[in-house]
């Protein structure tokens, strides 16, 4: 009867046991995270991907964040840096790279001007995703041109690009 009893509370024990240890394991899993977190916080850097404003009202900077945090984008500007209502150029990044919030980019070359940018991608204003400056890209722009002598100059920016407000409704319809 004793050992019946003994092996009662020993299984009793180790049931307990396994629930405890389950409901601590569920609230250390990231898998467990409430999905209304920002993604920042659920270490999702492909909500870094967006319009991002650029040098001049009128132009911007798309970033795309893919699987594997492969990066792509590319910048639309004015051809005529003097002037606002020129024809736009398109200018695809030819290498880029984000490792944690770090990215670098380097456009491809058109009408011999190509930038290099170095910096973060940083919280913003925007109270929530979808806001206008949720994040913010704050670096280094180097843009540089090529003469028609080959002699290249480069000219350094100091930059802040906020992110567009985006439409980001999850209802089901």
């Amino acid at each position: 009867m004793i050992a019946k009893r003994q092996l009662f509370l020993l299984l009793g024990s180790a049931f307990l046991l396994a629930v405890c240890l389950t409901s601590a394991s569920a609230r250390q899993s990231p898998a467990a995270a409430p999905q209304n977190q920002p993604a920042e916080q659920k270490g999702n850097p492909r909500s870094y991907s967006g319009m991002y404003t650029f040098l001049k009202a009128g132009e911007f900077l798309q970033v795309s964040v893919e699987e594997q945090e492969r990066v792509s984008g590319f910048v639309s500007r004015y051809e005529d840096e003097d002037n606002e209502k020129g024809p736009f150029v398109d200018q695809f990044f030819k290498s880029a790279k984000l490792d944690g919030n770090r990215l670098t980019f380097t456009t491809k070359t058109v009408h011999a001007v190509w930038f290099d940018f170095s910096g973060t991608v940083e919280r913003g204003e925007g109270k929530n995703p979808g806001d206008e400056a949720y994040y913010v890209l704050k670096g280094t722009l180097t843009e540089n041109s090529a003469a028609a002598d080959q002699k290249a100059t480069s000219r350094n920016h100091e930059v802040e690009f906020k992110m567009f407000p985006q439409d980001i409704s999850t209802k089901a319809r």
